[in-house]
């Protein structure tokens, strides 16, 4: 494999990240919903209205916390970068020197780390700064909108799949039905994402499996103790 076909996952973390958690939170968080209320009634309207409002208002809520807590890490890199494009105002000679020791404490002689420092200062030194100082880039930089359209869109997705269940399932085995497909679907989606973001397969299908059976499971404990059947 050659140099221009190398697969770096960094690449992928924004996006990846943002729709893996909006789609893992609308199955798990929706067929939650479905049990618990199953376990309390005997009746599909509530069990199907239940599953349809907890996607909705899950859905907009995952957009809108995803697009205020990115929105906060852009502010927040936006002042660095003003506040760094100022020193370099300032005090350049000082930022040359600070870049310069970064370099070393990073494995470059004095020697080279000051004509490394001195020729990317040259080329564009808040680039420079932002990307070895700060730890911003491009790929690393927040952006408030992908994230936002990524959860929102995943999370609708993944909750649509446990609201099919409750329109089409078996009534009388819904809470059986829905933790089924529910971890069937977490499990798929653990193992894609796994292997995109070029992590540990396994170990990715354990965590769901356990945290998808507690969710699920304390829900429907909490519908069965505030069950209201009809006589």
């Amino acid at each position: 494999m050659g140099p221009n076909s190398e697969n770096h996952y960094v690449n992928r973390s924004n996006w990846l990240r943002a729709a893996v958690l909006g789609a893992n939170d609308g199955i798990l968080s929706t067929a939650s919903i479905v049990i618990g209320v199953a376990a309390a009634t005997t009746s599909r309207d509530p069990v199907v209205l239940a599953g349809v409002a907890g996607l909705v208002a899950g859905a907009l809520s995952m957009a809108a916390g995803e697009y205020v807590s990115v929105s906060s890490q852009s502010d927040l890199e936006r002042a660095d970068l003003k506040r760094e494009e100022q020193e370099l105002i300032e005090f350049p000679e000082q930022e040359e020197k600070e870049l310069a020791k970064i370099y070393v404490n990073r494995g470059l002689t004095q020697n080279l780390a000051d004509q490394v420092a001195r020729q990317l200062t040259e080329r564009n030194a808040l680039e420079a700064h932002a990307r070895d100082e700060l730890g911003i880039n491009e790929i690393t930089q927040a952006n408030p909108f992908q994230a936002a359209l990524a959860s929102g869109a995943a999370f609708i997705f993944g909750g649509a799949l446990p609201v099919l269940v409750a329109l089409f399932g078996n009534l009388s085995a819904m809470i059986y039905l829905q933790y089924g497909f529910a971890m069937i679907f977490l499990i798929l989606l653990g193992s894609v994402a796994a292997k995109t973001g070029g992590s540990s397969v396994a170990r990715a299908v354990i965590r769901i499996t356990f945290w998808g059976t507690t969710a699920m499971g304390l829900t429907a404990f909490i519908g069965y103790l505030f069950g209201v059947n009809p006589a």
